[in-house]
């Protein structure tokens, strides 16, 4: 077998999401057979992925580590772990310490989350104080109905100019919003802790999730840039497989992404 290109910095990581319509299981069992450095759990409608329990016996199983956890926060998922943003936000940074994850991931707020909104920076800021566990939110993208643009999330889709310590930054989202991902990534400088390293075009609103080349989003400059800072958090891979023909193909999708990543991590040392 040929040797494996590492980065001692960043770590990449497979998004259970990746692998739907297959379950939580398989991620592990494929980040393992692929030689990913850990997964991210994707909590949602999946029982696995919102059992600690059965997520540590995984982990165990396939000695493939948890490294991130991704909150509950999408409107499919909003009854997953009860009702209670703050609940959720709460139980998946216990989950993080337990399984020894260095993030959550979490959404803005939703507008109609007025009181979650109202203390959004503020409560994170409390639970900072509280834990080692960073909380990473993600930028978004306002949604287009009849030519314009709705933005469905408080105080905004974008996070670069707000107080939060640290971010993650999804480059399909940036092909949604039209927005310059480069420039989102030196703007937020040290903030950037969390990268969701997926594709898209941004001809229409479909949040895409290319294998990263497959469209025009900067994906190889980001890592080679991210490489020569010394960037140290995590590059989760959060890709669409689920119109892939057959396992193998899948398989072949996860496979050119990690390969991707490795690639222009190490290009640039």
């Amino acid at each position: 077998m040929a040797d494996v290109i590492r980065v001692p910095n960043a770590k990449i990581a497979l998004s259970t999401a990746s692998v739907y319509p297959e379950r939580t299981p398989d991620a592990f069992e494929l980040a393992a057979r692929l030689g990913y450095d850990g997964v991210e759990i994707m909590v949602g409608a999946d029982p696995v992925s919102q059992d600690i329990d059965v997520i540590e016996r995984l982990s165990d199983h396939y000695e493939v580590p948890v490294l991130a956890i991704h909150a509950p926060c999408l409107l499919v998922t909003q009854r997953v772990w009860g009702r209670d943003p703050w609940a959720k936000l709460v139980r998946a940074q216990k989950a993080a310490e337990r399984l020894g994850a260095s993030a959550v991931v979490v959404h803005p707020p939703f507008r109609w989350q007025r009181d979650y909104a109202r203390e959004f920076e503020v409560g994170l800021a409390r639970m900072r104080d509280e834990t080692d566990v960073i909380f990473a939110v993600e930028n978004m993208f306002p949604l287009r109905a009849r030519g314009n643009d709705v933005v469905p999330y408080s105080p905004d889709w974008n996070p670069t100019d707000y107080d939060f310590p640290h971010v993650t930054l999804d480059l399909s989202h940036t092909a949604v919003s039209g927005s310059d991902a480069m420039d989102m990534a030196t703007k937020l400088g040290d903030r950037l802790a969390h990268l969701h390293l997926a594709d898209g075009m941004g001809v229409t609103n479909k949040d895409e999730h290319l294998v990263p080349g497959r469209g025009n989003q900067p994906c190889a400059p980001m890592l080679e840039r991210l490489a020569r800072n010394g960037y140290d958090g995590l590059v989760v891979l959060e890709i669409n497989t689920r119109k892939a023909a057959s396992r193998s193909e899948r398989i072949d999708d996860l496979a050119e992404a990690l390969a991707f990543a490795r690639l222009y991590l190490a290009a640039s040392t």
